[in-house]
């Protein structure tokens, strides 16, 4: 009997095999893809929470650039109050050193004002001492009118009021209104009563006003007024001399001269005119007006003139003073007439009168 031999590896064995494999590898897939389920399940919260911190660390790197801007912007801050307050330091200082010096010549100051008052007081004494032995005599002082005057000032003029015939001419045009062209142009147009008001016009009236204080006793007065024509402060006396000793006559003037409103331009040649209306000619000229004449004779044909037609306008008119007869000048400021100081100086030279650009506070 033959025997049969025996394969190992028959197609049975190969095919249980195979099927093995078989369901090791769909073992596997099932198992993996359980896996990958799980997975997701189990990572989507831990991604949901790394995405939330992610957020956060990115709102944390805005707030730091933002505090590190911040902070930039309190040291340029600091830097800037360092600097001020070094500054401020610096004024302190100087200011302190200031008043330090301030109060020095505050102190000197006393100390002068003291020394002046003991050696006024040694003064008074003596004079009382002095007067004990002379009888008085109660001769009358040589002043009419008293002028009141801001303060104690005293001022050396050289202004030469005597006389026996004084003629005042004073300048009322509107040019005495202000010292600039741009405001007198604006008073121009204000009312009668606010152009009488303006400081320089004022001052015009306080100068006369001090002038009528000064003539002497025995002499006679007059008083114009001019701008395009001359008229004297009180109509009824028009070429008349006033006695200056009557206080009344000198009130009267000085009062209708506050009421006189500046206007118009300017003309000597009428000012001067006035000298031979006069009963008899003047030995002392006293002239107050604040430059150079705008308007002459015949009347210029335009509304303005060059300096150099007031400077001729100026001269043809000084031809017209008598010789002999001294101009005292009083030069009020005005803007725009450099050439007026330099021709009233050479008047006063040449008629040996003076001329007198007084400050804002005299007399």
């Amino acid at each position: 009997m033959a025997r049969r031999r025996v394969e190992l590896f028959s197609l049975s064995f190969l095919d249980a095999i195979t099927c093995g494999f078989g369901a090791v590898v769909l073992l596997y897939m099932v198992i993996n893809a359980n896996v990958a389920l799980r997975a997701d399940h189990v990572t989507a919260d831990l991604r949901s929470e790394i995405d939330r911190v992610e957020e956060e660390i990115l709102d944390g790197h805005r707030n730091m650039v933002e505090l590190r801007n911040s902070l930039r912007e309190i040291e340029d801050q600091a830097v800037a109050a360092s600097g001020l307050s070094s500054r401020l330091l610096e004024r302190i200082e100087s200011i302190r050193a200031e008043l330090a010096t301030y109060d020095g010549d505050t102190t000197a100051r006393q100390d002068h004002i003291n020394r002046l008052m003991a050696d006024l007081r040694s003064l008074e004494e003596g004079a009382k001492r002095l007067s004990g032995g002379i009888e008085s005599e109660q001769v009358p002082g040589r002043q009419v009118r008293a002028h009141v005057g801001d303060g104690t000032r005293q001022y050396l003029t050289g202004l030469k009021v005597g006389g026996k015939r004084i003629l005042v001419l004073v300048d009322a045009s509107a040019s005495m209104l202000d010292e600039t062209i741009v405001n007198i142009i604006r008073r121009r147009s204000l009312p009668d009563d606010q152009k009488i008001r303006s400081p320089k016009w004022q001052h015009a009236l306080a100068t006369v006003d001090w002038l009528s204080t000064q003539f002497p006793r025995e002499s006679e007065f007059q008083i114009y007024t001019f701008n395009v024509e001359a008229t004297p402060v009180l109509p009824a006396t028009a070429g008349k001399w006033l006695d200056a000793g009557n206080p009344v006559n000198l009130d009267h003037a000085v009062q209708a001269l506050r009421a006189v409103v500046p206007r118009d331009g300017t003309s000597l040649d009428h000012a001067f005119a006035v000298i031979e209306e006069m009963e008899s000619k003047p030995d002392n000229l006293i002239l107050l007006t604040d430059g150079l004449p705008t308007w002459g004779t015949p009347p210029p044909r335009r509304g303005t003139v060059t300096g150099k037609q007031r400077l001729s306008m100026f001269k043809r008119s000084i031809r017209q003073l008598p010789r002999y007869l001294p101009v005292n000048t009083i030069l009020l400021p005005i803007e725009g007439d450099p050439s007026a100081a330099a021709a009233f100086w050479q008047l006063a030279l040449t008629s040996g009168g003076s001329l007198m650009s007084p400050s804002r506070d005299w007399p």
